[in-house]
Formats: C-alpha cells, sequence, structure tokens
C-alpha cells in the first residue's frame, strides 16, 4: 500500500484545478505528458462540483450479459469490505470489461449512496451512470464513458486488481484527482513537493495573464516575461 498522506495535505492538493496540477506534475519531469490522466472517452458529469481527491478502490464489472456463475451483484457484498479497507477518502474505480461495455451500470441511487456512506467522493467508470440526480444530491462526483437507464446484467467479476479507464492505469491505493476537465492520478512520491511548484506555476501564470490584460502591453514586454527565469 502507498503512504498516506496528511488531511491537511490532501485538502491542499484537493483544491488545485486540474490543469494546474496537471502542469505542476509535468515540471517534474517523472513522467511522459501523455501519460496519467484519462482521455476524452470519460467525461465529468458535474462540472459545477469541486475538485474530487481520493483513494482508488479497483472494480472490474461486466454487464452486457448474464453471468456464467455466481450472484448477482445485488447479492455480493464483499467488495464493500475491500473498499472501507482503503484510506479515506476513497473513489470507487469501475473498469467496465464487457463485451459491450457501457450496456448497464453499477452506480445508481442506492449504490451511490452505499459509496458515499463507505467515505467515497467520486465514481470514475470507462462505463455508464444512472440516477444522477441522487449522486449530485449527495455531491458524489462521477466521471464516465455516459449514462444508461439500467443496470442491465452488471455483476463484479474481480477487485483490487489493475484496471484501465479512459487510457489511464489505474492500481488500488492510487490517488486520483479530477474535476470538468478530467481525472489524473497523482504521484505520491511528490505530493508534499506539489504546494510549493504550484504556487510558482500559479504566480508565473497569473502575471502573464495580467500583463496580457494589461493597457501596457506589447510583445516586447511578453517575451520578456516570458523568458525571465522562473522563480
Amino acid at each position: 500500500m502507498h503512504a498516506i498522506l496528511t488531511s491537511e495535505q490532501l485538502e491542499i492538493l484537493r483544491r488545485l484545478d486540474a490543469c494546474t496540477l496537471a502542469n505542476v506534475i509535468e515540471s517534474f519531469q517523472t513522467r511522459l505528458r501523455n501519460e496519467g490522466f484519462v482521455d476524452r472517452t470519460v467525461r465529468c458529469m458535474f462540472p459545477s462540483m469541486p475538485p474530487m481527491l481520493g483513494y482508488a478502490a479497483t472494480i472490474k464489472v461486466r454487464g452486457s450479459f448474464p453471468a456464467f456463475a455466481g450472484p448477482a451483484y445485488v447479492e455480493s457484498t464483499d467488495w464493500w469490505d475491500y473498499i472501507q479497507s482503503l484510506p479515506a477518502p476513497r473513489v470507487a474505480v469501475v473498469q467496465d470489461a464487457s463485451e459491450r461495455p457501457g450496456v448497464g451500470s453499477l452506480v445508481g441511487a442506492v449504490h451511490a449512496n452505499i459509496l458515499h456512506a463507505l467515505n467515497c467522493v467520486g465514481v470514475v467508470t470507462n462505463g455508464v451512470v444512472r440516477n444522477m440526480p441522487a449522486a449530485e444530491k449527495i455531491g458524489l462526483q462521477l466521471f464516465a464513458g455516459g449514462v444508461s437507464v439500467s443496470h442491465a446484467y452488471v455483476h463484479i467479476i474481480e477487485v483490487g486488481a489493475p484496471v484501465e479507464i479512459g487510457g489511464l492505469k489505474i492500481q488500488s491505493g492510487d490517488l486520483l484527482q479530477g474535476d470538468m476537465h478530467g481525472v489524473q492520478s497523482i504521484p505520491l512520491d511528490l505530493a508534499s513537493q506539489i504546494p510549493l511548484a504550484a504556487a510558482k506555476i500559479i504566480a508565473r501564470d497569473q502575471a502573464l495573464i495580467t500583463l496580457c490584460q494589461s493597457k501596457d502591453f506589447s510583445l516586447a514586454k511578453l517575451r520578456a516575461a516570458i523568458a525571465a527565469p522562473n522563480p
């Protein structure tokens, strides 16, 4: 299991918007710039909600056809124990491994409230969600490939294993952050360095924006500002 951050560290990270956080992570040059985040196939369902931050609880489901054996998802509850074994806050990460992903949803009104009771702050899935007003009412953020009216034949096939959502490979316990722009993973070995780096990047960006909006704007000043060394 990864190292656990303090509540203060988590709150500082949660307050950053996803684009700023991505810029900060890029500045450390520890991973490629086209890695570490979900692609456009997974979208934020509640763009007006504040950023989501939590540890990944990974789940694999199928739902386009009935299970060959075993109980239906409503009769299988061991995965709740797995979620609760992880540090809070948690994010339920649900890979739909069906032949036809997105036919049915694991998360509806009831399971949105169950996940919320299990200290989940969001759901991330390549599949679908439903009963969106119920999730929005309790502040459970949803990132999904779409919506569906039905749970179809959804059944859980694996918990705690690595998953892949929108091109992002996620392991159980990974720290995830997301807002209206999408979801990304945060390297935990960088977490303590991110706030200071973020403050520097925010200050530099704001200085450039202020210059662009100034009556004294000129290309010479802009080029000088861009060329200036980082603080």
